[in-house]
């Protein structure tokens, strides 16, 4: 059994507010991070285009010696994840794992919902493959989901314009049209990594009774729990507290907009997924 450090794959730099989460709570372990930059967003391309990016990028980070893969990324957990956990890996990588960021969203905001009636804010990729509601279906089939795509969210925080007019108004735009259709909801998920850095603006037009769920620490603490459950991964991962970044755009413009996300300055390396 190889070793090597835990792979995060993103469509871009979103999942990197992710991958802070896991960082902090998780410091020990050696990351391999890598945003397909060169070919985002995904949010609005077919399903077949979704899963050939997502699986390729996957690819890359098992090749790499990556154990395990956490997807940073709504749009290619809803449309690629199950393919690559029922496909990819028992052909190509039967001992790797690869873990999304839906399920765990879904477990804690299904488990803490009082009213279990739940919002969703999401890439209208992620809205349109209906995956939430699947998985709220499985595991919480008493919960109703409302949803609303949001599509002009992701290029207000990639152009960091979240403290402008326009920011607001399509802010307030899309929360009131997720409140008209439930005025129970106690429970918002915001399932797209960027939508974390509109929080300020988020919260101007949600009812502070209503709770909103970031899932960076969700899936954070999800992980540290799967680590602890299953000893036979967790020995088979790195642990010399490193953090390694990719790209597969512009290594300039990926380490300057990252630390938006990140909170930090970093080094990237350019590759080609292929």
């Amino acid at each position: 059994m190889r070793k090597g450090p835990i792979g995060i794959f993103d469509s871009g730099l979103g999942g990197l507010t992710v991958f802070h989460e896991i960082r902090d709570r998780l410091p020990q372990y050696d990351y391999l991070y890598l945003g397909d930059t060169a070919r985002t967003p995904y949010g609005t391309r077919s399903f077949e285009t979704i899963y050939h990016y997502t699986q390729q990028g996957v690819s890359y980070l098992l090749d790499a010696g990556c154990p395990l893969v956490i997807l940073a990324c709504n749009t290619a957990s809803a449309k690629a994840l199950r393919t690559i956990q029922q496909k990819d890996l028992v052909a190509h990588y039967p001992n790797e794992r690869v873990l999304g960021v839906i399920r765990p969203s879904v477990e804690v905001v299904g488990e803490n919902s009082k009213t279990k009636k739940i919002g969703l804010f999401g890439t209208s990729g992620t809205v349109r493959s209906e995956s939430y509601k699947m998985e709220f279906n499985k595991l919480f089939p008493d919960v109703s989901l409302y949803q609303e795509a949001c599509p002009m969210w992701v290029p207000l925080v990639e152009n960091n314009e979240v403290n402008t007019p326009a920011a607001e108004y399509f802010v307030k735009k899309h929360v009131e049209n997720l409140l008209d259709q439930e005025p129970d909801i106690d429970t918002i998920i915001l399932a797209c990594t960027h939508y974390p850095l509109l929080m300020d603006q988020i919260r101007k037009f949600v009812p502070e009774s209503i709770s909103i769920m970031d899932q960076g620490p969700l899936v954070a603490e999800k992980l540290e729990d799967y680590l602890q459950r299953h000893p036979e991964m967790e020995t088979r991962c790195d642990k010399n507290a490193s953090s390694t970044f990719m790209t597969t755009g512009a290594v300039d413009l990926f380490e300057e907009n990252a630390e938006i996300f990140f909170g930090q300055k970093i080094s990237a390396e350019h590759i080609e997924l292929l």
